[in-house]
């Protein structure tokens, strides 16, 4: 069965009417119409490989609403937000919410006033959200970060399990299972956990020509960090692993003329918003942070991702190494290693799995720490401080951590990344109830009056507002305004929820005796285990000294029939070994000299080589560009100049 000529028509124009985008990139048409003839179907892209467009065009298509299962609560916000600015009514249901506004996003759904509706993975498990899920006219289902689903994934989110439950309730509705990261046995095991009988599989290879793969040793980390951010021209990332690591590193770039500033998960929503939008703007160059950073933008001109510390996986690695270049354009991703990255690797790998009796502490205090009681599972999500309860149980934060995501693991508890919810209201009562509040109440007429002259559709769905904003048009003071608001919310008039930014803990089963937990094999054991094969195959890549990295990359992602890319550091040192370095010092002396009088076209170049071969003149020129001593400008080779002084 093939999708009538005028849906393929039909989705173009929804393409180029929302996406600005005249033809589909290589796959994302053969996908779309595998969903549109109902097929369940899993779909393997690359970072920056267009996804999204898989799912939203042919729910954009299909008259029906389109759920959508994705645990990045801050790229799910990031997509309604989008999808709302195209006037695609889109909205999202996850931890930190209310009662009240998941009712509304649910009766949204119901209703049809939504085409798309996000839900965390922990949504899954609430039976309020269950128990409508037929009522709501289902068209399509999109499983993001699918990996997730696996138990051989990289990062298996046991939450994702549930999917199940709601694919049961609407049995003939096709489903799409995207990852931008997996290997074979994941996509297999993909399939399997959501219980396709006839899947039709779709992978676009994870080559990327544009990029030039470098695994440089060296002890001075910083130093070669500086060259690189020196003489590579454009935007650059350096993820690092720790927090103290990103403030010092963008201290000393800074101190040598490198406009750079930090990010990690530690600081406020709004420190991190600034430095994320100074960073795509172009008003800093370098951006220094941990893996907290970078997924859902898409920024296409990053022309280098610098590893300073080594990642803990190659799915991880490449993940963040494919952030450069998604302009197609020359770019570069470096890793930076020495002998101490082994054994930093294995003693992080060794703290991930925190002994039995740590874990078991651990659980009995958030059971403490938020008063749940044996049996019981509240369905509401909980504001969890990581520093807060350390501080009260003494406990440190790293082990706290890495046994939660055991507890996790063993599927007793979920914990969100750090939502940023904005402050919003709903008027609870209507219109004639509001005006008689407002003519005994004079004191807040003018206020009521400003809520509603600034924000539409607020007595039907939450508002988003900004306190500051409001402040500036009543001449209050902030502080005044949210009183106001407070005292509106006391006497039942609206329902005001200030700004938060902190992670959800929710209990996802029952609450167990601490003493009766006993993690599964599959949680600790066999994780152990997969987590020091993901840990020997990153230092296997980086310690390589005779394989091309494109090679290697793809070679762990099961592509065959590789070909060396030609521009990584292993290829750029066995083309300089294919020449003497006699003929090589010799004819890079004569282009640089060449070229230093004026600059010319490679022709024009060649042409002066009359005494060598075309082919080696080539190869030793092609090694000046890897190098960066000699660079193309309109068609001109030009010396680098920083490089030759």
């Amino acid at each position: 069965m093939t999708v009538p000529e005028d849906n393929y028509l039909k989705c173009t124009q929804i393409l180029n009417k929302y996406w600005g985008h005249k033809n589909f990139r290589p796959l994302q048409w053969e996908i779309i119409e595998s969903v549109l003839n109902k097929k369940d179907t899993v779909a393997l892209l690359p970072t920056g490989g267009g996804k999204s467009v898989c799912f939203q065009v042919p729910a954009m298509a299909l008259d029906g609403l389109c759920i959508v299962v994705t645990p990045l609560i801050a790229l799910m916000k990031d997509q309604v937000m989008q999808l709302n600015k195209k006037g695609i009514s889109a909205t999202a249901i996850h931890s930190g919410m209310s009662r009240r506004e998941i009712d509304i996003a649910i009766g949204n759904g119901i209703q049809k006033k939504d085409k798309f509706l996000y839900l965390s993975p922990e949504r899954l498990q609430t039976e309020m959200l269950l128990a409508k899920v037929h009522l709501m006219n289902v068209t399509l289902i999109a499983i993001d970060e699918a990996h997730c689903i696996s138990q051989w994934g990289y990062d298996f989110r046991p939450a994702y399990l549930k999917i199940a439950s709601l694919t049961e309730l609407v049995p003939e509705v096709p489903i799409i299972a995207l990852t931008a990261t997996a290997t074979q046995k994941v996509v297999l095991d993909i399939a399997d956990k959501l219980v396709f009988h006839k899947p039709a599989f779709f992978q676009k290879s994870f080559e990327r020509k544009n990029i030039a793969y470098m695994v440089l040793k060296e002890e001075n980390k910083m130093g070669r960090m500086l060259k690189i951010a020196r003489n590579v021209k454009g935007s650059g990332i350096v993820y690092v692993r720790n927090r103290r690591l990103t403030q010092e590193i963008s201290h000393f770039l800074n101190q040598n003329g490198i406009v750079s500033n930090f990010y990690h998960a530690g600081l406020t929503t709004e420190q991190r918003d600034v430095r994320q939008n100074d960073w795509i703007n172009n008003t800093i160059q370098v951006i220094v942070c941990t893996n907290a950073f970078g997924m859902g933008i898409d920024k296409p001109d990053v022309r280098f991702v610098i590893h300073y510390s080594a990642p803990d996986c190659v799915e991880n690695y490449f993940q963040e190494a494919g952030r450069a270049g998604r302009d197609e354009q020359k770019a570069y991703a470096v890793l930076l290693y020495e002998k101490s990255d082994r054994f930093e690797l294995t003693a992080q790998v060794e703290a991930s799995f925190p002994p039995m009796h740590e874990i078991k502490r651990v659980y009995q205090g958030l059971s403490n720490f938020f008063q749940v009681a044996v049996g019981v599972a509240p369905e509401k999500s909980f504001d969890f401080d990581i520093n807060e309860f350390c501080n009260t149980y003494n406990l440190s934060t790293g082990m706290v951590y890495n046994a939660m995501k055991l507890i996790e693991r063993d599927g007793l508890i979920a914990l969100t990344e750090e939502i940023n919810m904005p402050s919003r209201i709903k008027f609870l009562v209507n219109k004639n109830a509001l005006y008689d509040f407002q003519v005994y109440h004079f004191k807040y007429d003018e206020f009521v009056k400003l809520l509603l002259r600034s924000y539409g559709g607020i007595f039907d769905s939450y508002a988003i507002i900004n306190e500051t904003e409001l402040a500036r048009r009543a001449r209050l003071k902030k502080e005044e305004v949210i009183d106001y608001l407070k005292k509106l919310d006391g006497f039942k008039i609206l329902n005001y929820l200030p700004q938060k930014s902190i992670p959800q803990l929710h209990f996802t089963a029952l609450r167990k005796d601490a003493k009766s937990i006993n993690l599964s094999n599959e949680v600790y054991i066999d994780r152990k285990l997969q987590a020091i094969k993901k840990m020997e195959a990153i230092l296997h890549y980086a310690e390589s000294t005779n394989v091309c990295r494109n090679v290697l990359l793809l070679n762990y992602f099961e592509e065959e029939n590789t070909k060396k890319c030609g521009h990584c550091d292993v290829c750029i040192h066995d083309r300089k070994l294919a020449l003497s370095n006699v003929v090589v010092q010799k004819m890079s002396v004569t282009i640089i000299s060449i070229i230093e009088k004026k600059p010319i076209t490679v022709v024009q170049l060649i042409e002066n080589f009359k005494q060598f071969r075309e082919d080696e003149a080539l190869e030793v020129l092609n090694w000046l560009f890897e190098i960066n001593q000699v660079e193309e400008r309109d068609g001109l080779l030009y010396l680098n100049s920083k490089l030759v002084k």
